[in-house]
Formats: C-alpha cells, sequence, structure tokens
C-alpha cells in the first residue's frame, strides 16, 4: 500500500467556528491521500468559508443544496472515496485526527477489515462530561451486542475505519444520524468482515458549545438496530 491511502470523509453542518481547524489537522497527516468534504446544507457561514478557502489539491468540496442528514453526507463522501481505507472526520474537534496512525494498523497488517475507534474502553484521555449522554451510548451499544452477537463498546462512535471495498458495498439508506447504526448493523451481520476497536481519547462538545445528538436520536438508534436485524 502506498504512502498515502487515506481517504477522510467529512461531512459538514454549520461547524463555522472548527472548520479550518479541523482540516487543518486532517491535511497534516501524512497518510492522507485526500479529504472528501461534504457540507450538507450550512447556513452559519461554513459553506462561504469553504468556497473562499483554497486548501490545496487533496481537497474534494462537495455541496449540499439543503440540510438532508449526516447519512446523505456520507453516502455523498463514500461514493467519492478512492484510497484503499476509507474514514469518517466529524467537523467539530471532538476527535483527534492524529488516532488515524493508530487505528489503520489492524487494516495494514492484515488482521482487520473494520476498525472501531472507542470511546468508552478506557485508556486514552476523556472529557468527563455528561453522565446520561453516557449511559445511552452504552445502552445502545449492548443492545447491538445482544442483537448482533458481538462485543463492541461503543457503535455510536464517528471514528469508524474500513477497507474502501467493505464501506463501498454498504448501501445507506439513513439520511440522518442513524447511519451510525445502520452502518454496524450492516456489518456484524456480515460474518466474514473481521472488525477490531482500539481505544481512542475523546474532547466531547456539550450542547451550549455546540454538540448536535439529543436523547431522541437514542430512540431512532435502537430502532435502527431492530430493523435491519429483523426486517431488512
Amino acid at each position: 500500500m502506498e504512502q498515502e491511502y487515506l481517504s477522510v470523509v467529512m461531512p459538514v453542518y454549520n461547524e463555522k467556528g472548527t472548520i479550518l481547524a479541523i482540516t487543518g489537522k486532517v491535511l497534516a497527516l501524512g497518510m492522507l491521500k485526500e479529504l472528501i468534504i461534504v457540507d450538507d446544507g450550512s447556513t452559519d457561514g461554513t459553506r462561504e468559508i469553504l468556497e473562499k478557502s483554497a486548501l490545496g489539491p487533496k481537497v474534494k468540496k462537495f455541496f449540499h443544496g439543503k440540510n438532508r442528514g449526516k447519512g446523505a453526507a456520507l453516502k455523498t463522501g463514500f461514493k467519492e472515496a478512492t484510497g484503499g481505507i476509507v474514514t469518517v472526520q466529524d467537523a467539530d474537534l471532538e476527535y483527534s485526527p492524529e488516532e488515524f496512525k493508530n487505528l489503520v494498523e489492524p487494516i495494514k497488517s492484515g488482521v482487520a477489515d473494520v476498525v472501531y475507534g472507542s470511546r468508552l474502553s478506557g485508556g486514552r484521555p476523556q472529557r468527563v462530561y455528561m453522565f446520561w449522554h453516557k449511559i445511552g451510548n452504552g445502552l445502545i451499544t449492548l443492545i447491538a451486542n445482544i442483537l448482533y452477537n458481538s462485543t463492541l463498546t461503543d457503535i455510536e462512535t464517528c471514528y469508524k475505519v474500513f477497507k474502501r471495498d467493505v464501506i463501498k458495498e454498504i448501501d445507506i439508506k439513513s439520511k440522518g444520524f442513524s447511519v451510525e447504526p445502520e452502518i454496524t448493523a450492516k456489518i456484524l451481520k456480515k460474518k466474514d468482515i473481521r472488525v477490531y476497536e482500539i481505544p481512542i481519547s475523546y474532547y466531547g462538545r456539550t450542547y451550549r458549545e455546540g454538540k448536535k445528538i439529543t436523547w431522541r436520536h437514542g430512540f431512532s438508534a435502537i430502532a435502527t438496530l431492530f430493523w435491519y436485524r429483523f426486517f431488512d
């Protein structure tokens, strides 16, 4: 595998305060082949920042005319990915792109097809906050493990790293945040896909600071897990 092999898909919605900072962090990665930014109908000036910024030849920009949801943005981005390994980077600063150096190793060494970066397995710096949010994540993950006979600790993590052929075979249906459990469900149903987990750091935001996931998304995530287990 050549030195520059990583495709990073970045869904963006109303992140004008962090978009250039996180883009700079991703572009600093030595193994980066391309950064695919999908602005999902931002209305706070993020789109204008992206349009005016010369981010370099490794950056591909796509713009949705209206907000269609994270799932729709990821579908657009995954379709354009050409690197041997593909991953996702949120447009805030909750996750550090430096983690990719460790997350890609099980795939590069040939033991994994997918690697999850777990915020809940310990061993890395974590912001201490939002107890009920953590409980909700744990419950969703527990239900996923029961339904799909797995041992994951954090299915809602943004940091999911895939061999390109694995993610290209997944036909994403979810438009919004339900894309996370949908991808997990479809991966775990394919018994020949080898999934690994590695602890990651997490610099979470509060709702006041811009966090978008709420408790309502938890119900949708659980419904999605049941749907793809029994009805799809």
